[in-house]
């Protein structure tokens, strides 16, 4: 399936009141996203992008971004820290807020943000539960299924394990995409689309699946960066907080976090 409608991007009116001062940590998956609907965003202190690969390591990512957040505390002229990131296979939970509370979009991962809303990728997965989803953050680091993704895992593997590892792991990789068979361009109206969009086209073609381009819907993301932090949509974590995984709904809770314990020598 093929569809292809002219992107109409309304800007939202402009805000009565100032937005909060932020420091957005993000995923480079969303740079350009940013980079459209943070346009001019004064308010916006300090932006800090973090490579997609982090996602492959849950534990690593926490251990990054809760330095980045640490590293805040010394920062005078912000309201709150934004992250632009989802639960993300639990690499944000456990991330405990120091002297700012931050804020974070009740998400499992980015497609959510690039969908607009939890309820409406849950519709697009029900319309179509074998989908991989592509956008232009992906696409540019090769990371979804297509001849690229192949050829930068075998040069990724070359060197560390043999030809016949290699193979295995590539065929591991293909039996995983053997359980979709559609991809799914999320279009945002970013300046890449068409070409991105193009591209999502080809690794279909050349993978036999269907292609569909649909329209993403940027309200999680630009209310994210312009400070409209409902309770609904977003999870907020106060100091002394510390963000916790929901197995409901809600996606999220602020935990209390844990009470650091002296350190007491015995002579």
């Amino acid at each position: 399936m093929y569809s292809c409608i002219p992107y109409a991007f309304n800007p939202p009116a402009p805000a009565q009141v100032m937005p909060p001062r932020i420091a957005l940590l993000a995923c480079s998956v969303f740079e350009r996203e940013i980079a459209l609907f943070a346009k001019d965003a004064q308010h916006i202190v300090e932006t800090r992008l973090y490579e997609i690969a982090l996602h492959d390591r849950p534990d690593v990512l926490r251990a990054k971004l809760q330095d980045e957040l640490s590293s805040l505390d010394a920062h005078d002229n912000i309201d709150a820290v934004v992250f632009a990131y989802g639960l993300c296979g639990r690499g944000t939970a456990g991330l405990q807020a120091g002297r700012h509370p931050f804020v974070i979009p009740r998400a499992h991962d980015c497609i959510t943000v690039f969908m607009g809303s939890k309820e409406s990728y849950a519709g697009h997965q029900r319309r179509c539960p074998t989908c991989y989803y592509y956008t232009p953050g992906w696409n540019q680091v090769r990371r979804v299924p297509g001849p690229d993704k192949l050829s930068l895992m075998r040069e990724e593997y070359a060197g560390k394990f043999d030809d016949d590892a290699i193979d295995f792991l590539i065929e591991s990789e293909e039996e995983v995409w053997a359980m979709h068979d559609t991809a799914t361009y999320i279009d945002l109206g970013t300046d890449d689309a068409e070409a991105e969009a193009d591209y999502a086209k080809r690794c279909a073609d050349s993978l036999g699946w269907a292609y569909e381009r649909i329209h993403g819907d940027p309200a999680l993301l630009r209310d994210l960066l312009w400070g409209n932090w409902d309770e609904e949509r977003f999870q907020t974590i106060a100091p002394g907080s510390m963000l916790g995984h929901a197995a409901n709904e809600s996606v999220m809770r602020a935990e209390s976090a844990p009470v650091a314990q002296p350190n007491i020598t015995t002579p």
